[in-house]
């Protein structure tokens, strides 16, 4: 068993030294991804980097899963991240909180010139969900590559995959994707 998974066990044990120890270890790494997915979300968000990375920390550490290593772990991060952010997705667009209003300032208004188009975080988790049914392989490979910022071929090795049938899958994943999100893109 890795010193990671040895940890990893404790923590989940309650052993609060071993937390304090672990948390470092992860912090640094999660707050990077945090801080790219948070670059890739629409502005006027309220949500930093480091109150993600703590969330998904808290989420993961909370669980009772039993973690098999790093990648197992930081697949298991992504997947809280997304769920964080597409929370907090679906709060902002609520029309409680003012619907899916884009907040401009004044200075920033040209009649000429529209807002560039964002990422619809929710519209991808959907499509995730819908790819799962299809093919749950592909979708923990579109998890790790975009919500753990792992590389093709590290997510082929968490998933025990060959780098060949993760482009493969990944090819799969993305066209079916690209597909699935420009047919909801038309229809609403």
């Amino acid at each position: 068993m890795s010193g990671f998974t040895e940890m990893m066990h404790a923590v989940q044990a309650g052993d609060q030294d071993t937390a304090e120890k672990m948390l470092p270890l992860v912090y640094d790494e999660l707050r990077k991804l945090a801080a790219d997915y948070l670059a890739k979300e629409q502005s006027g968000h309220a949500r930093q980097a480091t109150s993600l990375v703590h969330e998904a920390y808290l989420r993961l550490v909370g669980n009772d899963a039993e973690w098999n290593g790093e990648g197992h772990f930081f697949g298991a991060a992504a997947i809280a991240i997304r769920r964080v952010l597409v929370e907090n997705a679906r709060t902002r667009r609520s029309l409680k909180r003012g619907g899916d209003a884009v907040r401009l300032e004044l200075d920033d208004v040209s009649p000429a010139i529209s807002p560039e188009p964002v990422e619809d975080l929710i519209a991808l988790d959907e499509a995730l969900n819908r790819l799962s049914a299809v093919n749950p392989r592909a979708t923990e490979l579109v998890q790790l590559l975009y919500f753990s910022g792992l590389t093709l071929s590290q997510s082929a090795e968490v998933m025990g995959i060959s780098p060949r049938s993760a482009d493969r899958l990944w090819a799969y994943a993305k066209a079916w994707l690209r597909r699935e999100m420009r047919s909801n893109f038309e229809n609403s």
